[in-house]
């Protein structure tokens, strides 16, 4: 039995150093994993490069440790770098554009004017008879509107498209139109008069390169529109503020007046003195008789005795014949202000006016704010297909590529490689209108720019300038009134917008400034000071 117990003895301890060795081993393996898992740990959290930021680097420690980054696992794949267009594919631009203009430039017209001085009739019926409505058309609009009881209106619908409009009998957004005249291709821009509606005017005219300022000659027709809240000043005040520099006064309406030669000059007068002092030059400031109703001396001078005894000048047309086309900037990188798109069958169709630069058919655009690309697929240029277009171009572009939610109004079209500038402060030159209280540093105010309005404040009076020479007369003043010139800081509210100074690009460092209402000032963009993404 001891012998047996011995035996015993001697297993258990044989079985205890197994256990002890195999233990050890498991230890040692166990070591050896926990080294290597540290060593592939920390390969991937060495130090990021230069170009990684800090949010790469906290997204890769995040990851080795076993936990995935939701902003990470969210975000989109990065935008594909944009592809040029072979050179065997590519149009030169210019030469196609100096072949397109030959004898007949053109230039965007935009008729302005207040409420019921009779635009929309004026224009519709110098339309039809220029031959761009058909008689079947007239008729049609003629027998409409006398159904709604307002038959006075129906040259009026060639322009006012919608039935809010002609139920209201108020033009509300910007009609377009194009035409030509024995020596120019023109676009016509309708801009509503009604004060309510001065957004849309202003997207209207900073596309505009000359207009058509409509007054009521009628009986205290000239005079609610010229005094108290009449938007006659205010209109041509924006337009000038805007670039707008050739002004045709039409004085409609004069029929009513039997033709009157002192009521023609009454206004030409009156008017004429508020036009220089708004910053037209008198030389590109013409007057023309008008009766927009019955057609006399729109597209043919008039024959009436009772005009034709004191009047001998042109006739409407002829005026929009002789205007001066501007210069183009066709050597400037593309930017083309959007006013509007929606998704089509063939991809994006996106509207707007080319500012400058040009585009053709299969170049890829960037889409700023937002840096997205889209490639242009289908170009129509006033409403006829084309494979390009340039700098003043009215335009419906087809994009592929691109999402109908990285679009906006007011958003910028541009060259990939060179993009515009995107901000959210900048200083600009302005001059101050008439305000109803003076202007302080935390102004708060409505920007206007092109097709965009948004809330802004004027944060800082940096200087107020002499009107003449530019020169700083007092720096850091406490405040702008009526008249004021002044170089100021302007910070916006809510989002940062493409933005450019007037140096570089005219239409696009142009701005307005409104509240409550009423336009307070207008200015142009001095310096950008934050730049977005």
């Amino acid at each position: 039995m001891e012998k047996v117990s011995k035996i015993k003895a001697e297993e258990e301890k044989q079985k205890k150093k197994e256990a002890k060795k195999v233990a050890a081993a498991k230890e040692a393996a166990a070591k050896q994993e926990a080294q290597k898992q540290q060593q592939h740990a920390a390969k991937k959290i060495a130090k990021p490069s230069a170009a990684t930021s800090d949010q790469d680097s906290l997204s890769q420690d995040m990851s080795a440790l076993g936990f995935e980054s939701k902003a990470q696992a969210k975000a989109p794949p990065p935008t594909p770098p944009p592809s040029k267009l072979p050179a065997s594919k590519r149009i030169n631009v210019e030469e196609e554009y100096v072949k397109r203009s030959g004898d007949k430039p053109k230039l965007n017209l935009v008729v302005i004017g207040h409420v019921d001085a009779g635009k929309s009739t004026l224009m519709g019926h110098f339309l039809y008879d220029l031959g761009q409505v058909n008689d079947r058309t007239m008729k049609k609009y003629e027998r409409d509107s006398q159904k709604l009881g307002k038959g006075s209106f129906a040259y009026a619908w060639v322009l006012d498209e919608t039935g809010e409009e002609r139920d209201r009998g108020i033009t509300m957004d910007i009609a377009t139109n194009y035409f030509e005249t024995p020596h120019r291709k023109l676009t016509l821009l309708d801009a509503p008069g009604h004060r309510d509606f001065i957004p849309n005017m202003i997207s209207g005219a900073a596309q505009a390169e000359a207009a058509i300022l409509v007054v009521d000659a009628s009986t205290g027709g000239f005079e609610s529109g010229f005094d108290a809240n009449g938007q006659t000043k205010e209109h041509a005040l924006l337009a000038r503020s805007l670039g707008v520099q050739q002004l045709i006064v039409a004085i409609n309406k004069l029929d009513m007046m039997d033709w009157d030669e002192t009521r023609f000059q009454e206004i030409a007068q009156k008017l004429g003195a508020f036009l220089i002092q708004a910053g037209f030059r008198k030389s590109n400031i013409l007057y023309v008789p008008v009766s927009g109703l019955t057609g006399e001396n729109l597209v043919k001078k008039s024959t009436l005795p009772s005009l034709t005894g004191w009047y001998q000048g042109p006739c409407l047309l002829d005026l929009v014949d002789n205007l001066d086309p501007p210069v183009r900037q066709l050597d400037k990188p593309l930017r083309l202000g959007v006013t509007d798109f929606f998704k089509g069958s063939g991809g994006v169709s996106v509207a707007g006016l080319v500012d400058a630069g040009h585009l053709q058919v299969g170049e890829q655009v960037m889409v700023v704010p937002g840096g997205e690309y889209g490639t242009i697929k289908a170009i129509q240029v006033d409403d006829e297909t084309s494979n390009w277009a340039a700098a003043g171009d009215s335009v419906l572009i087809t994009l592929t590529g691109l999402d109908v939610l990285n679009l906006s109004t007011g958003c910028v079209l541009c060259s990939p490689s060179k993009p515009v500038p995107v901000t959210t402060s900048f200083t600009a030159q302005i001059v101050v209108f008439d305000v109803k209280i003076p202007i302080t540093c935390g102004f708060p105010v409505i920007l206007h720019h092109q097709s965009l309005d948004e809330p802004a404040s004027i944060i800082k009076l940096v200087a107020q300038l002499d009107k003449s020479t530019g020169q700083v007369v007092k720096r850091n003043p406490r405040h702008l009134g009526k008249g004021s010139t002044a170089k100021v800081t302007i910070q916006l509210s809510q989002r940062a917008i493409p933005l450019e100074t007037f140096k570089e690009n005219k239409q696009l460092g142009r701005i307005m400034l409104r509240r409550g209402g009423e336009t307070v000032a207008a200015g142009v963009v001095d310096q950008i000071l934050t730049f977005g993404s």
